[in-house]
């Protein structure tokens, strides 16, 4: 079956009860985690709720801040305190202005230390005002076992923490802002040098999406003496998204490839129901009438394409329904069940002139195409 390609990131799921598989493979990650990007859902973890120190991998968060923040195309002027950051630099000089932009390109393809501590400062108006910044992104994204203690993951703080779990939820969050795919899949950046006649350049050190794997669409390295080599990565083929989180693995190069083709070999991007109009609607009341807004699109085997089954349930309409107007914006939910495992709701609308109704499509005749062919069981 033909992977399905779609422009929609499905929101309503990070993780599903539905059991992963297990790897014939081995990985020598301490921790590791794959998941389908759009959906959330994990095709492998091994030890992935361990808290454990992260290193320069913590800049998918500061990128993601200063991006959010509205505020790169403004002039950031260096600090000492930037230039004493240790470890990789981008080589600042004390007092000298750089666009914020050019601060997250070497943030991300060079790790920056100095270039995080400058971004920290500009977009949280101190280090320690966007450490609390970082901290409360993570509450709101559900990075629950998470703590953040600098902008740049060097190993000064004994509470600076996270799981490959909350990385990869943290990496699906910062894939949904096109700015970030973009600098995240960047391989060679070129920005302004006051202080000289020629520009930096700056090579992206992520090895996957510069040289070694062309499914790469991008990531973020990290090395520290305490967490070893992490790695985030991000790869696409035949319109599946894959993310691969890995904390102290020594041969992550060859982990992270290993797991994102055994997720393009395994699994199947499946379209299971498309956004508009729901057909197959019993109530007279609500036929033709109700909607969901977003395509239903999952990752799964050859094996969980025949055990699909949707249902619908909507109010039972009231007396005073009979204006339009009365008719509440949400009447029911459709859930997916894959082998009796819930794996999504999506709210039902009605169509009251009060919710925006999503355009018909291709995908409508795609839909009852692809039904009838594979034989999956569809309840309304």
């Amino acid at each position: 079956m033909k992977k399905v390609t779609t422009g929609m990131i499905i929101l309503f799921l990070l993780l599903t009860v539905l059991p992963h598989q297990t790897l014939a493979l081995g990985v020598s990650a301490r921790t590791a985690i794959l998941i389908e990007q759009e959906s959330g859902r994990i095709l492998y973890e091994k030890d992935a709720h361990k808290k454990m120190r992260i290193a320069s991998i913590t800049k998918i968060m500061t990128a993601i801040l200063a991006i959010e923040s509205g505020k790169l195309n403004e002039t950031v002027t260096v600090s000492e305190r930037a230039i004493q950051a240790e470890g990789s630099s981008l080589y600042l000089q004390k007092g000298e202005k750089i666009k914020l932009e050019d601060l997250v390109y070497g943030l991300m393809l060079r790790s920056g230390n100095d270039s995080g501590v400058a971004i920290a400062e500009h977009v949280g108006g101190s280090l320690e005002g966007f450490v609390v910044m970082m901290n409360q992104k993570a509450q709101e994204i559900g990075m629950t076992n998470t703590h953040f203690s600098n902008p740049h993951g060097l190993d000064d703080h004994e509470d600076h923490y996270s799981t490959a779990y909350d990385m990869a939820i943290l990496t699906q969050y910062a894939m949904q802002n096109e700015t970030y795919r973009k600098i995240s899949s960047t391989k060679v950046y070129r920005a302004p040098n006051p202080n000289e006649k020629w520009d930096r350049v700056w090579r992206n050190k992520n090895k996957l999406l510069t040289s070694m794997y062309k499914y790469s669409t991008g990531g973020k390295t990290g090395y520290t003496v305490r967490a070893k080599r992490t790695l985030v990565s991000t790869a696409s083929k035949d319109g599946m998204n894959t993310i691969v989180v890995t904390l102290n693995d020594p041969d992550d190069w060859t982990d992270h490839m290993n797991l994102h083709n055994y997720a393009f070999e395994q699994y199947d991007l499946v379209k299971l129901k498309g956004q508009g109009t729901l057909n197959k609607i019993g109530n007279d009341f609500y036929k033709g009438k109700v909607f969901i807004k977003r395509d239903i699109v999952y990752p799964l085997t050859t094996k969980e394409q025949s055990k699909v089954k949707i249902d619908i349930q909507l109010q039972k309409p009231e007396r005073d329904w009979e204006k339009v107007e009365n008719v509440p914006n949400v009447v029911g939910e459709l859930s997916v069940k894959i082998a009796n495992k819930n794996v999504a709701n999506v709210p039902v609308y009605f169509d009251n002139g009060e919710v925006e109704k999503p355009k018909g499509s291709f995908w409508e005749l795609f839909k009852r195409i692809f039904f009838i062919a594979s034989g999956v069981n569809q309840h309304g």
